[in-house]
């Protein structure tokens, strides 16, 4: 006989109807989650996992966590199927290990989650801007620039000035003062260029966006901005959510 108080329950879309997007973080970042927090429209939720880092990042280590990804992955919400999208949230880790790789392993087991790249986002939101000639700004040193440069112009932007701040660890980054990120975007402002874009999420550029924007009159783009913008697109969202930048109100 069913139980008489089971058969009085009823079900509804849960407290995230909309969608749910789901963040693979590296393990020192600090801003991800405040940041997705901050854009997220009502019915929209957010989950988050951290995978393993070492404290500095270059290449040899952003390449290390290829095999890391896996661990991470397998610990993050097993019994759940209700995961829209699954992105993994590196800007530069997404063009060292490789974007179709990684979606792989965050497809890999998850029917009907649609897994994406940080560095993705990226890209997407250029286009959807309708940018061709970018100027780049980075937290990283020399070496992992030139390759954020190669990447770019195999996807078929023209780079007009790349320049970083040569920082190596996530904490160092996040203490960058919005006003200094904001007299360093505003710096990389070239008149060739159709937008600037701050490339690593672990940099509070979602802060200083806006103010950006007016000083150079032109589109500025920020990782976790852009990785926002574009999980929610994919799921088919296409709320305009202001105070952040021009992308998220198109």
């Amino acid at each position: 006989m069913q139980n008489v108080q089971t058969s009085k329950i009823r079900f509804d879309g849960g407290p995230y109807p909309r969608a749910r997007l789901g963040f693979v973080c590296v393990a020192n970042a600090g801003l991800t989650e405040g940041d997705m927090f901050r854009m997220r429209p009502d019915g929209v939720g957010l989950s988050f996992t951290h995978m393993r880092m070492r404290k500095e990042c270059t290449v040899e280590n952003l390449a290390q966590m290829e095999h890391d990804l896996d661990e991470a992955l397998a610990g993050f919400l097993p019994a759940r199927n209700d995961l829209d999208v699954l992105c993994y949230n590196c800007t530069s880790g997404s063009f060292v290990i490789g974007e179709e790789v990684i979606r792989r392993k965050l497809e890999a087991g998850r029917n009907g989650v649609i897994g994406t790249t940080l560095l993705s986002g990226v890209v997407a939101a250029l286009q959807a801007l309708g940018v061709r000639r970018l100027s780049i700004g980075t937290a990283y040193t020399p070496d992992i620039d030139a390759l954020e440069k190669a990447y770019f112009e195999q996807q078929g932007f023209e780079v007009v000035a790349t320049e970083g701040l040569s920082l190596t660890t996530d904490v160092k980054m996040n203490l960058v003062s919005p006003a200094s990120l904001l007299d360093f975007t505003v710096g990389l402002d070239r008149p060739d260029a159709d937008a600037v874009f701050l490339s690593c999420g672990a940099l509070r550029s979602l802060e200083i966006i806006e103010d950006a924007e007016r000083r150079i009159g032109k589109p500025v783009v920020g990782s976790n901005q852009a990785s926002f913008w574009h999980c929610l697109r994919l799921t088919g969202i296409r709320d305009k959510v202001t105070g952040f930048g021009k992308l998220l109100e198109i």
